[in-house]
């Protein structure tokens, strides 16, 4: 028991020299750099927001006119024989057959043609409208996606946190432990003491060790998630920053007042609406007529074979063509109008779904700030609790040390103080997640500072 104890202490030991030679702090304001810069997900969210740019851009408008080429060319030969059975020369002798070798013809031609239109009853001027929304709803979809990766983001890196305070208050405990063992192996060594006392320490201080050696392991497989988090090496080793501030009530509850023109979701219901008030436009459009006007250059040349009868010919002809033209779909089976009566359907649909999810935003927003309250509450017990257990402990010590308490009522208080501790850690970094929740619902979490 006792060489087991001494070799769980060097692995100890040795983990722990290891892990701080290596690694490096890890601000706050370095992972979410990072993070925009390399998370996978922002990274496809910054792509969409390109492509909408480039759909709303007056290539994508139909504002322009369209010019198209064409030009062709066209080559023939041809090997004849003609023959003229029963005919006679003029001297009465049979006329021979006449043979074309080599006849060739080539045609060649070339043409610009341009065309633009002048009106198409207002639907292209409301689908550019309509893109333009379009690319700003595709904004906030990024915003969307940049805010939940940065909660995510710091779940992880508070759990980092939280973890590595733990690893310190239970390194503490086993140094305690470890202490006790010592004056235990000493005190039955002299006779002061029994073996029960050094037995009760060497279990207590295994305890420990396999306690750290735990929290050391959880700590380890967090940092890899935070490291995919980031897209950067899984074996990346660093420290996190474990100080923690909250915002003051009288901010997040400005905050709060300003949600509803914050909110992303909301944000983008407003965007979905405006869109779908386009597309009623867009539809009524098919009622009018469409105006275009087109003109064309173009180019031919034409070599004809020579035959028995003709000789060959070259025809070389320039054209220029302008017009004009009106189309207009009186009666197309009423496929607009059921085109329109379903807009306008998808555009009521969308109004109620904005009246759903400003109560549903009033709703999460209130049930975030009475968590944001409670949790904040529940960290100031811890702390006080902690203060408590720490003089309780102090106290126990003393009277331990003093011979008046037995070493299961030392061990009592040395495990309600690391209770304190490690719940007091958990309550602070609820709280501020339960904070960061709050603000990502008002629309404020990429707008302060984390």
């Amino acid at each position: 028991m006792r060489n087991k104890t001494a070799f769980l202490m060097v692995v100890l030991g040795l983990l722990g020299v290891c892990a701080q030679a290596q690694e490096k702090k890890l601000s706050k304001e370095e992972a979410i750099t990072l993070a925009l810069e390399n998370n996978y997900g922002i990274n496809v969210a910054k792509n969409e927001v390109e492509v909408a740019g480039n759909n709303k851009g007056i290539l994508n408008s139909g504002y322009l006119p369209t010019l198209t080429g064409t030009a062709g060319a066209n080559y023939g030969r041809d090997d004849s024989v003609i023959e003229f059975p029963g005919q006679f020369n003029e001297d009465g002798s049979p006329r021979g057959d006449v043979e074309l070798d080599k006849a060739e013809a080539q045609s060649y031609s070339s043409a610009l043609t341009a065309r633009y239109t002048l009106f198409d009853g207002l639907g292209r001027f409301y689908n550019y409208k309509k893109l333009k929304e379009q690319y700003q709803l595709t904004e906030l979809q990024a915003r969307e996606t940049i805010e939940n990766t940065i909660v995510q983001l710091f779940s992880v890196y508070y759990e980092i946190a939280r973890l590595t305070e733990n690893e310190y208050v239970l390194g503490k405990t086993l140094n305690i432990s470890k202490d006790r063992y010592k004056r235990a192996q000493y005190a039955f060594e002299y006779g002061q003491s029994t073996k029960l006392d050094v037995l009760n320490a060497q279990v207590d201080i295994t305890n420990d060790s396999i306690n750290v050696l735990n929290t050391r392991q959880e700590l380890s497989n967090a940092k890899r998630d935070l490291n995919v988090l980031l897209s950067q090496d899984l074996n990346m080793l660093y420290t996190v920053d474990t100080l923690v501030t909250f915002i003051p009530k009288i901010k997040l509850e400005a905050f709060v007042e300003q949600a509803k023109i914050n909110n992303v979701s909301v944000l983008q219901t407003e965007r979905s609406l405006t869109i779908n008030s386009y597309d009623i436009k867009v539809q009524r459009s098919g009622y009018l007529p469409t105006i275009g006007l087109s003109g064309a250059y173009g180019w031919n040349l034409n070599q004809s074979a020579q035959s028995a009868f003709f000789p060959g010919t070259n025809t070389d002809n320039t054209s220029f063509d302008l017009g004009a033209s009106l189309t207009w779909n009186l009666f197309d089976g009423g496929g607009t109008t059921v085109r329109v009566k379903n807009a306008r359907i998808a555009y009521e649909n969308q109004e109620l779904l904005k009246k759903q999810i400003e109560i549903e935003v009033d709703r999460d927003i209130r049930n975030a700030m009475a968590n944001y309250e409670n949790k904040l509450v529940i960290h100031g017990i811890q702390e006080q609790n902690v203060i408590t257990n720490q003089n309780n402990f102090e106290r126990s010590k003393e009277q331990f040390q003093l011979g008046r308490i037995t070493s299961i009522e030392f061990r009592q208080a040395q495990i309600n103080l690391l209770n304190a501790q490690t719940n007091k850690n958990l309550a602070k970094y609820d709280a501020k997640l339960a904070e960061l929740q709050l603000l990502q619902l008002t629309g404020q979490l990429l707008n302060v500072e984390l």
